[in-house]
């Protein structure tokens, strides 16, 4: 590109200079479908497991709460129900226990049994899911 003597670059060839697309362009229009756009983000969370934040851990252990393998595949279940219904922060009610669980980063946020919840108040979300 030379400056002195304007001889600029478009946007366009800019791009195309400095960026290169990885992937290759669909045949149709170049835009993915929502379809597509769907299925993508499907198959990336297929697979995807339910994880604890450091938080989590923390309130599991001082309220001294422990899951069976049981207990898990229902909070699975309630993360894939949360997503299903586009939830993006949920309250998961099961036997006597509450979590807060992220939904898009598949992460329970904290945990409390029936003696943690005095006000049984819970703030940010957006859907509850009873597992």
């Amino acid at each position: 590109m030379n400056i002195n003597n304007n001889q600029f670059l478009s946007i366009e060839q800019l791009k195309d200079q400095y960026f290169t697309d990885s992937k290759p362009k669909t045949q149709t229009s170049g835009v993915d479908s929502f379809k597509d756009i769907f299925n993508r983000i499907n198959e990336e969370s297929q697979g995807s497991e339910l994880k604890f934040s450091k938080h989590a851990i923390s309130r599991l252990s001082t309220r001294e709460i422990t899951l069976d393998n049981t207990q898990m595949d229902r909070l699975k279940s309630g993360l894939e129900k949360a997503n299903t219904k586009g939830i993006r922060e949920s309250l998961m009610i099961m036997d006597d226990l509450a979590f807060i669980v992220n939904v898009p980063n598949s992460t329970v946020i904290t945990a409390m049994d029936s003696t943690n919840s005095n006000e049984q108040v819970f703030t940010n979300i957006d859907g509850a899911v009873i597992v």
